[in-house]
């Protein structure tokens, strides 16, 4: 691409991504409601790890509060939930004919992807501050640095997956149902083998060994490390490896979608 042909894409970007933000703010209530999943996990979920990763060598063992490892989960589980609703909003576009709208404006095709999916950064950036700081008096250790690493890591993961996300809503065009059945078919099994919610030593070698295969994994385990307050860590670097790859992976995926849709 030419210098000007980057500007334009660049502009574009920025003024979807503007458009975007002006109407996450129009409606702060889904912000509010967003919350209401991760902090009924925390309160009702949290107090039964005591146990079971305490006795895997985690938080408890180290004599910390079992939400040091159990919150990181949660700020993944927001990530991966929120973007992966990305192509449900296009959905939406799809039936209203507003989608069309903005393909008969000079944008190019590729910032309008580009631009919704930066946009999901804002919101989890939110949540997760805000879950992390509520759950501080209750025993959780914040690590300022750690946490806004641990956030700019997760909006990387979170611009592929809603990328992603949005290539599927515009292949399940007139059949909502496809998005919904692949969607559902691929987040649980994924959000299980991470060991976001419970530590999979406890379960069998053949889960471990699965789990290897998932970036959620890695993104998890570094996102465990930076709430323990390491930046020299393997986790972490791990993390960034599966973070970028899952962006570019899915940038690529939706950009050509988008390209060849009419």
């Amino acid at each position: 691409m030419n210098e000007g042909t980057v500007q334009k894409f660049i502009g574009d970007t920025t003024a979807v991504f503007v458009r975007e933000i002006m109407l996450f703010l129009r409606d702060p209530f889904s912000l509010v409601f967003s919350l209401l999943q991760p902090l009924i996990f925390l309160a009702l979920f949290g107090p039964l790890l005591s146990g079971a990763v305490g006795g895997m060598g985690g938080p408890v063992a180290l004599g910390t509060s079992p939400l040091q490892w159990f919150v990181p989960g949660v700020i993944v589980m927001i990530s991966l939930f929120g973007t992966s609703m990305t192509g449900s909003n296009l959905l939406y576009e799809l039936m209203t004919g507003s989608y069309e709208r903005v393909l008969a404006t000079p944008l190019d095709r590729s910032a309008i992807l580009v631009g919704r999916a930066l946009k999901e950064f804002a919101p989890l950036f939110v949540q997760g501050l805000i879950i992390a700081i509520a759950c501080v008096p209750f025993g959780f250790r914040l690590h300022p640095l750690h946490l806004l690493a641990g956030l700019i890591l997760l909006g990387v993961f979170g611009v592929g997956i809603g990328a992603l996300s949005y290539a599927l809503g515009l292949a399940s065009k007139g059949r909502e149902w496809v998005f919904w059945g692949v969607q559902q078919t691929l987040l649980f099994p994924l959000l299980i083998l991470s060991g976001m919610m419970l530590p999979l030593e406890a379960g069998p070698a053949w889960m471990q060994v699965a789990s290897r295969f998932s970036p959620l994994t890695y993104i998890v385990e570094a996102e465990r490390a930076l709430a323990s307050g390491t930046f020299a860590s393997g986790a972490v670097l791990w993390g960034v490896v599966a973070a970028a790859l899952t962006a570019a992976v899915g940038l690529a995926v939706g950009i050509r979608k988008t390209r060849t849709t009419i």
